[in-house]
């Protein structure tokens, strides 16, 4: 099973800010919809409890320490391999890590591919992204996107496969 981490970044690595995200770009969330539709999609708790929106067509499975932790329309595992299993043993072949901070800095050092979008843009935020070696990651395709109406800021999604 292939596990790949899907985030999006500003130029300092910050990615979130009070609970949400510090920016709206219509296009990346198009592009997080698409690429984890039907797959299982792994989220921290506080990532959990933050999100506005119900990700239906994708299994949730929500990281807790707590385990009388309940998350309605989601399984809870109480670490990143519980999770990495639960998504193995259901017959999955790419899992996606969404976040947070925590889990994004354990997932790192296993994962075989990111979906990095990178935020044209220095944002306020309290939440980064743990600090990437570049050189572990070949580039794999790249789509850029304009700053407009849809998007706060320009970005570039970037797939990235670990280096050999």
């Amino acid at each position: 099973m292939i596990v790949s981490l899907i985030a999006a970044i500003d130029r300092r690595g910050g990615m979130g800010w009070d609970g949400g995200l510090p920016w709206h770009l219509t296009d990346d969330l198009k592009h997080f919809k698409r690429r984890t539709m039907g797959h299982h999609l792994i989220l921290g708790r506080k990532t959990f409890d933050g999100l506005d929106v119900t990700l239906s067509g994708r299994s949730l499975i929500v990281l807790s320490r707590d385990a009388s932790y309940k998350a309605e329309g989601a399984q809870v595992a109480g670490s990143l391999a519980e999770a990495l299993a639960l998504a193995e043993a259901a017959g999955e072949d790419e899992a996606f890590v969404g976040g947070g901070a925590e889990v994004f800095a354990e997932a790192l050092a296993g994962a075989d591919r990111l979906y990095l979008t990178r935020v044209e843009a220095e944002v306020e935020a309290d939440v980064f992204f743990p600090e990437l070696d570049e050189n572990k990651w070949e580039l794999l395709g790249e789509e850029a996107f304009v700053q407009g109406r849809k998007n706060d800021f320009g970005f570039a999604i970037q797939v990235l496969g670990r280096a050999k």
